[in-house]
Formats: structure tokens, C-alpha cells, sequence
């Protein structure tokens, strides 16, 4: 672990982050909201400050070619802590406590769309910073600065998978930064398209603007204190549904498919059938107790069935309904939603798609092997036999998932006296989902918690955006192991 490598790629990632910090005084202009302006100057003075900073005390340094896999994994992770702080200086103008500025910060750049908000009234400006940078996040800011910035041509891979996880490396072209580049490309596209569906639908620019950029990161902040509800608007809600389908899909499927015309692969791609499968299987679900037990009418059934579990997959936690007032067996089945996640490559949260199939593939193997113990059964996803060192690294990701799931339920059921709220604020929170139940649904806001439950949340909401990979990685002692320039790499 050398730490002027360290200290030296937070200082490009900050003064970037800093850059873009500006972007929300344009819509302060343009709203003639001029006090709106100095929050985000400031935002932008500390983390470019910080970043010179660290490049003084580092000596700069602009190759990270032989970067190793644990300075990529504490980078990433230092990564998202700090630009989080940094996103929570422009609410602390606006009349919010430290604890909350950073809940809300943090719930933005992980895409979990968990609010403390009790009230709407705040400037345009901070409900696009808001959705700003949940866009920011659900593509990935490390992905961003790897895709424009040179310095990480050729390091740029082992941060690429420190920040997007998963049990495969995929890449749609050789060259990393590349790859980078179309992801975001293809990331900007589906923004853009959903912005114009939407006003096409009827919602006002600013909301279509807002919503896209929430819903293609599976973000779930709308500048709508009724999320989805509050635009009484059926066009609306089938546009955001479908937009929300596609930020659950792999971005490098949806690349191959749609600029490469590589159109078989949604037939081959197992992960995206088992997705799909799921996506329509709990909708019928869910539609049908809707109408047994809520009285929905069938259109609208399947209409809020089909968003709301879509929402809850894709973690992006956008409300067409206030689910919390419906029947249990509606909420069982959106609570089991909530362990699903997106596809890997995908905006989405979660265990991801792919990591329960194969666990669902690994329990059939184990019982066929009890009936025919000398049999030769590989693990297949498609063609692709899954290796034993990848296997036992997804099984130890979802124990260690359901542990720190278990704990923080605990911990903060205690906390709050109240057992639903804090199970279900647990799984929205390691899960990026946002909303849960019983005093912090779709319509309700995280403000009113304990601070130490806030603070368990946001640490939650950090550890699911990143995997649980950095954090396990972060708790041996021989990550911690430091070498200095002259020496060999840790």
C-alpha cells in the first residue's frame, strides 16, 4: 500500500469532482435563484482544495500503471466517503443538521434515494443536485474520471472493477477506458431518451429532467414530494416503468444489442432472462393480490404491479402508489423484492440478478450431487463454467450480506423500538432501495429516526453501493500494510 498513489488519485477525483460541482449554479441562473449559488461555489472551493492539497503532499503523481489491487479497492472507497462529504456541504446552506446533509449526500451518490426531506419547499437548484448526483453515482464517479481523464488509461482497470464488482469481468472492448466511455455513452443515451418520453407524456422539462436522471441511475429522488403518485399521469408512469427496466439490464448488454445489433444476446444472455422472468412473474403476483386484497381494478393492478416491482428489483425505489397502505401479502412480496438487486453492470443495487441464480444453481447442483455423488456437474451460466475460487466468492458475499443485514436490523430495531422499521430500513439501505415501511414508506421520509440509526444507515447505504467487496477486503489486517516509494508493492 503505498500512500502518495493513494493521495494522488483522490487529488485528480476531487479536483474533477469539484469541476462538477458547478454544474447546479446553471440551473441558479437560469431560475434567477441567486442564493443558490454560493452553496455550490463552496461545495466546489473545498474539494478542489482538497485535492491540490493531497497532490502537494503526494508529489502529484500522474502514473498509476503498476496500481495494485488493494490501492484500487481503498481508493474507490475513500472515493465515494469523500465526494459524499462533499455533496453534503450545499444542503448544510439550506437549514440541515450535519447528520442530515450527510444521510441525504450519501443516499444521492449511492443511488439508494432514501430521504430525510419533510417538506418541498426548498429552490429547483438543490432538487437537481439532488438528482445530479444520483446520476453521478449509479453509472459510477470512478467510471466517469476513467473514461475522461488519461492519468487512468492503464490503472484505470483495476479501480474499473473495485468500483463495479461482480462475480465476471466484463468488457466490451479490450482497452478499459473504452469501455468506460461507452457505458457512460450509452448511460448519457437512455438519459436523454427518457427526458424527451417524458415531456411527451406531459410532465413539465424540469421533472422530466430530474426524474430521468433518478431513474436511469435507479436513483428514486423525484422533485415530487408524491414520487411517481404525484403526477397523476398513466403515460408517465409506463415510460418511467420501462426506462426503469433498462437501468436494471447490464449496460454492456444493452450496448451490444443496440449499437452493435448483436440482438441474439437478449435470447442467449441468461442473467437477463432470469431478470425478465422474475421482473414478470412477481408483477402477476403482485397484481392479483392487489385485486383479492386492495379491490384494484385489473388495468391498475398490473400498471402499479408491474412499477413497483420493477422499482423495488432495480433498487431505484420510485413510488406510483403509497405501498405501505397495502394488504401484507402485497408488502412480502416487495420485501422479498428488495434481496433481488439489478443485473451486474447494471445502475441497480442488490445482491444482483446473476449472484441469485447462481447460488439458486449451486443448491440444485448440491442436491443432484446427493443423489449421484460421483457425478462431474459444472456450474453454468450459459456457456461459461463458473470457476470454484468465483463461486465461493459469491457464496461469501451473500452470507456476509445477510450478516450485515441481520446486525444492522437488529441494532436498529432496538434503536427505534420498532422491529418492521428497522428490518425493512436495512434492506433498503444495503440494498440502495430508499423507501421501506412503517414510518419510512414511499410517502415518508427518514428524518424522524434516532441519529445513530441515520448514522448506521449511511454507513449501510456506502457498504451496499460498494459491494461489501472494499469494506470485507478493509477488515484484514494485511490491507493495511504500507510501503513507501523504493520498496516493493504491497
Amino acid at each position: 500500500m503505498r500512500p502518495d498513489y493513494i493521495l494522488s488519485a483522490l487529488a485528480i477525483v476531487l479536483t474533477g469532482f469539484g469541476l462538477l460541482a458547478l454544474t447546479p449554479i446553471l440551473v441558479a441562473l437560469y431560475y434567477c435563484d441567486y442564493s443558490s449559488i454560493l452553496p455550490f461555489i463552496s461545495a466546489s472551493i473545498v474539494s478542489i482544495v482538497t485535492g491540490r492539497f493531497f497532490a502537494a503532499i503526494s508529489g502529484a503523481r500522474n502514473n498509476f500503471n503498476d496500481l495494485n489491487k488493494k490501492e484500487a479497492l481503498l481508493i474507490v472507497s475513500l472515493t465515494w466517503v469523500m465526494v459524499s462529504c462533499i455533496a453534503a456541504i450545499p444542503y448544510l446552506f439550506y437549514g440541515f443538521s450535519l447528520i442530515n446533509a450527510l444521510f441525504e449526500a450519501v443516499s444521492g451518490i449511492t443511488t439508494t434515494g432514501a430521504t430525510i426531506l419533510t417538506n418541498f419547499s426548498y429552490p429547483k437548484t438543490v432538487f437537481f443536485w439532488r438528482a445530479m448526483s444520483q446520476w453521478l453515482g449509479g453509472m459510477g464517479i470512478i467510471i466517469l474520471f476513467i473514461a475522461v481523464l488519461p492519468q487512468f488509461a492503464v490503472a484505470g482497470r483495476q479501480m474499473f472493477f473495485a468500483e463495479v464488482p461482480g462475480p465476471t469481468e466484463e468488457k466490451i472492448t479490450p482497452r478499459i477506458r473504452q469501455t468506460a466511455s461507452l457505458l457512460w455513452m450509452v448511460y448519457a443515451i437512455l438519459t436523454v431518451a427518457e427526458i424527451i418520453c417524458l415531456k411527451i407524456a406531459g410532465m413539465p422539462w424540469f421533472d422530466s429532467i430530474c426524474n430521468s436522471l433518478a431513474t436511469i441511475s435507479a436513483g428514486g429522488f423525484s422533485p415530487n414530494p408524491s414520487s411517481i403518485m404525484g403526477y397523476n399521469n398513466n403515460e408517465v408512469i409506463w415510460v418511467i416503468t420501462f426506462f426503469m427496466f433498462l437501468s436494471g439490464c447490464n449496460f454492456a448488454l444493452q450496448y451490444r444489442v443496440f449499437f452493435q445489433g448483436q440482438f441474439k444476446a437478449l435470447i442467449t444472455n441468461e442473467e437477463f432472462k432470469f431478470y425478465t422472468k422474475i421482473f414478470l412473474v412477481f408483477s402477476c403476483f403482485l397484481a392479483f393480490t392487489l385485486m383479492y386484497h386492495n379491490h384494484f381494478g385489473f388495468s391498475d393492478a398490473i400498471r402499479d404491479a408491474m412499477f413497483q416491482i420493477i422499482s423495488i428489483i432495480t433498487s431505484t425505489g420510485f413510488a406510483s402508489a403509497d405501498f405501505d397502505l397495502w394488504a401484507n401479502a402485497s408488502k412480502v412480496l416487495i420485501f422479498a423484492m428488495m434481496f433481488i438487486g439489478g443485473s451486474a453492470g447494471s445502475a441497480g443495487g442488490g445482491i444482483k440478478v446473476v449472484r441469485v441464480l447462481i447460488i439458486i444453481k449451486y443448491l440444485i447442483r448440491e442436491i443432484t450431487q446427493i443423489l449421484h455423488p460421483r457425478a462431474v456437474l459444472p456450474l453454468k451460466i450459459g456457456n461459461m463454467v463458473i470457476p470454484a475460487d468465483v463461486l465461493r466468492q459469491i457464496v461469501g458475499f451473500v452470507m456476509f450480506y445477510f450478516v450485515i443485514f441481520i446486525l444492522s436490523s437488529g441494532i436498529t430495531s432496538m434503536i427505534e423500538e420498532n422491529i418492521v422499521l428497522g428490518v425493512t430500513g436495512s434492506a433498503a439501505t444495503i440494498g440502495n432501495i430508499g423507501p421501506g415501511f412503517m414510518g419510512i414508506g414511499p410517502m415518508q421520509s427518514f428524518n424522524g429516526l434516532h441519529v445513530v440509526t441515520k448514522i448506521i444507515y449511511i454507513c449501510n447505504m456506502l457498504v451496499g453501493r460498494l459491494e461489501l467487496i472494499p469494506f470485507l477486503a478493509m477488515l484484514h489486517v494485511d490491507f493495511w500494510k504500507i510501503k513507501f516509494e523504493g520498496k516493493n508493492n504491497a
